[in-house]
């Protein structure tokens, strides 16, 4: 085709474009409309849109040594064209040897508009080639003219959008691709604007959906359950200190349901219409955890595409549960503590101060004397964490709340799994009253779970053996114990005790070595150790 010199007409056409674009809310569809309609134009060979993003997102660049600090660079973000010498050619992909681009890299003509954030234009490639880059292309491919314009908005650089076309370049021209560079700009950052309200919609949404009911899924009963004094004790503090803002540290064993203790406390709240949000500080890494509490701008470290909210925002007015909080590394201690002092802190990477006003409850199950003493956990954190402290019983010192425990998750496990299982035997419930529960309710939940799995009638009778604890070495026929005894008496009267239920058989599928996890000689070195002797006192 042959082009006319009057190329009026086809920029006259753009005007669409311009309100094409300002309609357009996703970023992807807006580069890509803007370089098709623009390559649509019988003179337009080729139309880019480098954005500028983090530069060290490629492992590889072959212009890496002009890239002066490797944090930002330009990115080929869309490209659309018509080839000619090689039609089979894909002028569309944004991979290849111009993907990236350093801002300010000598032998660019793109960085050097992005660095300069000045036009530049070819008006004629056979007369002016000092700019192009491959001049071996630009003659296969016919072509005669270029003009690139950065991509600015409200002063701040957002890219650059480049045309080679098949004619000299008109000098008029160029203010109509400023006009376009100019609106194309605005449309991208109103772009952005409109995904990141829907992606915070989407994330809010989802995010609700965790804040309302993340607590409620891990723990399996809905109340604390039971009525034994110790429990009571717990419930009296829950209530006095619930309708107060004071900061919460809830400690106890392992499985006690100290998670359960801080949601009757933000339900009991003024702040119970607001979320409660949890963070496990011993599951996340060290490196992650500060991102974690406290968010992270975009570019902020490698990774980092998008703004993230920490668990501080999404708390705001409402609670935020630190879960082993002595696991925090102590650097991330100092600006917990500031955020306990001044109710402020900086997402990472970001100089912009946010405040929130959040109720902080802390749990965990280690010793915080010994934590502090040890400099895993600050001492002014401590003090700062400990204005209303609250112990939570282990299930061994609320003994009289195992059966209304048992009998609830028996009832939960029957239904879920679709057996009929009624009621549990006497002679199990004693087990399960006189076990010491070293993993307290958790343990118990579980084991029920595994019983309700393997019954076969519609009364529970329980295996000893998924009463055994490879932490603990009590039995759930040996009674509870208030004296203090030795490792080694300990371990005495749990074989004897083993010994008598089997008849005093050590070897065998029902024999005391198999019941006690232990090779049949090495019960017998126990055995000896210990001074105990078989039937007719003979070592069996």
């Amino acid at each position: 085709m042959k082009l006319e010199a009057d190329y009026r007409p086809e920029f006259e056409s753009l005007k669409g474009l311009l309100l094409a674009m300002a309609q357009e809310r996703s970023v992807d569809v807006l580069l890509r409309m803007i370089v098709d309609r623009l390559a649509e134009r019988p003179h337009v060979a080729l139309a880019r849109i480098w954005l500028m993003a983090p530069g060290d997102l490629c492992s590889e660049c072959y212009m890496r040594a002009d890239c002066r600090d490797q944090t930002a660079c330009l990115h080929l973000s869309a490209s659309a064209g018509r080839p000619e010498a090689d039609p089979s050619a894909d002028w569309s992909r944004i991979t290849g040897r111009f993907r990236r681009i350093p801002v300010a890299a000598p032998r660019g003509k793109v960085g050097q508009i992005a660095a300069t954030r000045q036009t530049i234009s070819i008006e004629d490639i056979e007369r002016d080639s000092r700019w192009i880059a491959d001049p071996a292309w630009a003659q296969r491919e016919g072509i005669r003219g270029f003009a690139g314009q950065p991509l600015v908005c409200r002063d701040e650089l957002l890219g650059v959008l480049a045309v080679f076309t098949r004619i000299p370049y008109p000098g008029d021209g160029l203010a109509w691709l400023r006009l376009i560079a100019d609106h194309a700009a605005t449309a991208i950052t109103n772009a952005r604007a409109f995904e990141e309200i829907e992606n915070l919609r989407r994330r809010l949404e989802a995010e609700n959906v965790y804040l309302q009911e993340e607590i409620r899924g891990e723990h399996d009963f809905e109340e604390m359950i039971g009525e034994s004094p110790a429990l009571r004790a717990v419930e009296s503090k829950v209530q006095q200190v619930a309708c107060t803002d004071a900061t919460v540290l809830i400690q106890g064993e392992t499985g006690t349901g100290k998670e359960l203790v801080a949601r009757a406390i933000h339900s009991l709240s003024a702040r119970r219409d607001r979320p409660l949000v949890k963070i496990n500080c011993a599951a996340i890494s060290a490196g992650l955890v500060e991102s974690e509490l406290f968010g992270h701008v975009k570019g902020a470290f490698t990774g980092a595409l998008e703004r993230r909210q920490g668990r501080f925002e999404l708390a705001d007015g409402g609670t935020l549960f630190l879960d082993e909080v002595t696991e925090l590394p102590v650097e991330t201690q100092a600006k917990l503590l500031r955020v306990l002092q001044e109710n402020e802190f900086e997402p990472v990477g970001s100089s912009r101060t946010l405040r929130v006003n959040v109720r902080i409850i802390a749990a965990t199950n280690r010793e915080l004397e010994d934590a502090v003493q040890t400099g895993r956990l600050r001492e002014d954190l401590f003090y700062r964490l400990n204005v209303f402290p609250l112990v939570v019983p282990a299930l061994r010192e609320r003994r009289s709340d195992i059966p209304r425990l048992a009998t609830f998750f028996l009832a939960r496990y029957a239904k879920q799994f679709g057996k009929r299982v009624d009621a549990i035997g006497p002679d199990t419930m004693e087990l399960l009253v006189k076990y010491r529960w070293p993993g307290n309710v958790r343990e118990l939940q579980n084991v029920i779970e595994r019983a309700v799995v393997i019954a076969d009638t519609p009364v529970l009778r329980l295996d000893p053996e998924l009463l055994r604890s490879p932490s603990s070495g009590d039995r759930p026929s040996s009674p509870a114990r208030t004296d203090v005894e030795s490792l080694a008496e300990l371990e005495r009267r749990h074989i004897v005790g083993t010994l008598e239920r089997t008849g005093g058989v050590i070897q065998g599928p029902t024999g005391a070595a198999r019941l006690l996890g232990l090779h049949p000689n090495t019960l017998r070195s126990r055995m000896k150790k210990l001074g105990i002797r078989g039937p007719g006192h003979d070592m069996p």
